[in-house]
């Protein structure tokens, strides 16, 4: 119904390092300018599983929003706010609770990978079991076309399907439903409402798919119709129910090649990132003292750099004439490990300069990154009171 908009969010955790800049934001900065965006702090979900120190989460909300505009996310082309300003998330995850079987929750694979990862933790609780479903309210309440997620966050959105496609079965039903439809298409004008009714029966009577794309695409095109209208027609189009929440479509992304500074997936756990605004004094001094290949042991000892961990950061940071150098250097033991490093060095600085200028206006005046929040949270809510205004009128909670 909104194939255009796309919600993605991230939990306040703390700084921002490269391995975020390159798995997450780089794709949102290219996003915001494609889509309708709508990029939000995920600070209910971070209670999940930092439920007991609360105010770690509010000292981060700031930090991590800077971040996003240090690493170019633009306010006026994205909606940026924070998921606890919008109550209607809330509502609509203890709506959906009510008739969301509990299997569906239990067989979500992070539930017990993350039960296993964080042990230390007791996540025998009722908000980490449900935070699956949390995160089908933050993307149904926007009636969000598209998620970008990795392929390990595919099943996130599947979940999200199967729930908006039961609210559906059970609260689409509307009294003369059909004959609304029908009365809806004929506002597209006869040639096209003939046309949307033939691709319909072609999709019902023989599953013709291609059908459906297209009638669906000639309504997203329709600019004479109402919100209601729409909704009815989307899912007069797949049946005889309204479509009161949109079934999302993952956006899968490229997984990130960022490593961290010992080879492994770049993460604060691990103690191996470079943050989004780092010293450079404290940049320099990270890659500088990297690991290296194991075999070159003294200067004129030949490597490899697929044993490498500079490596790694050589494929995201330097250019194809840089790599080459870097692996003849490297087997001919005619560069040393220092001489490998310090094109990444230069490379990783001059990426932090941009950060941290786009930065530098938020942390002079902090009350402007405020009030850009404060604009999208009221532009964010506004969206979520509408689609709260369909859900309780039909569950009949409009009395």
């Amino acid at each position: 119904m909104y194939p255009q908009r796309v919600l993605s969010g991230m939990r306040p955790t703390g700084a921002l390092h490269l391995g975020h800049y390159h798995g997450v934001l780089k794709n949102w900065v290219r996003l915001q300018s494609e889509y309708e965006c709508l990029f939000f702090v995920a600070d209910w979900h971070a209670l999940t599983t930092h439920y007991d120190s609360p105010q770690s989460i509010g000292e981060n909300v700031w930090e991590m929003v800077i971040d996003w505009l240090a690493a170019g996310i633009d306010p006026s082309q994205a909606t940026l706010f924070v998921q606890s300003r919008v109550p209607e998330h809330a509502e609509l995850h203890l709506l959906l609770s009510m008739c969301t079987p509990l299997g569906w929750l239990e067989r979500v694979p992070s539930y017990k990978d993350q039960q296993e990862r964080l042990s230390e933790k007791d996540l025998s609780t009722y908000g980490f079991l449900g935070y699956p479903l949390l995160q089908s309210a933050d993307i149904l309440i926007y009636r969000a076309g598209f998620v970008p997620v990795g392929e390990d966050q595919v099943p996130h959105v599947e979940l999200t399907r199967e729930v908006a496609r039961r609210f559906n079965h059970l609260y689409g039903r509307e009294p003369g439903f059909e004959e609304k439809a029908q009365e809806a298409a004929k506002k597209l004008g006869a040639k096209r409402a003939r046309l949307i009714l033939e691709l319909r029966t072609r999709y019902q009577e023989q599953g013709d798919a291609s059908a459906l794309e297209q009638a669906q695409a000639l309504l997203q095109e329709s600019q004479n119709l109402t919100l209601d209208d729409r909704e009815r027609l989307f899912g007069y189009l797949e049946g005889a129910r309204r479509l009161i929440l949109v079934e999302p479509q993952a956006l899968l992304t490229e997984a990130s090649r960022m490593p961290g500074l010992d080879g492994q997936k770049m993460s604060k756990s691990y103690n191996n990132t470079i943050s989004l605004r780092e010293n450079a004094d404290s940049v320099v001094k990270k890659i500088r003292t990297m690991p290296t290949d194991p075999a070159r042991v003294r200067r004129n000892d030949p490597g490899d750099p697929e044993n490498c961990p500079v490596w790694s950061l050589h494929q995201t940071y330097s250019s194809t004439e840089q790599k080459q150098w870097v692996q003849e250097g490297c087997k001919s033991a005619g560069i040393g490990c220092l001489e490998c490093k310090q094109p990444v060095i230069d490379a990783i600085l001059a990426e932090q300069k941009v950060f941290i200028a786009r930065a530098r206006p938020y942390h002079e005046d902090p009350d402007l990154v405020k009030g850009l929040v404060a604009d999208g949270c009221e532009k964010a809510r506004e969206l979520a009171r509408q689609t709260m205004r369909d859900v309780r009128e039909a569950m009949g909670l409009n009395f």
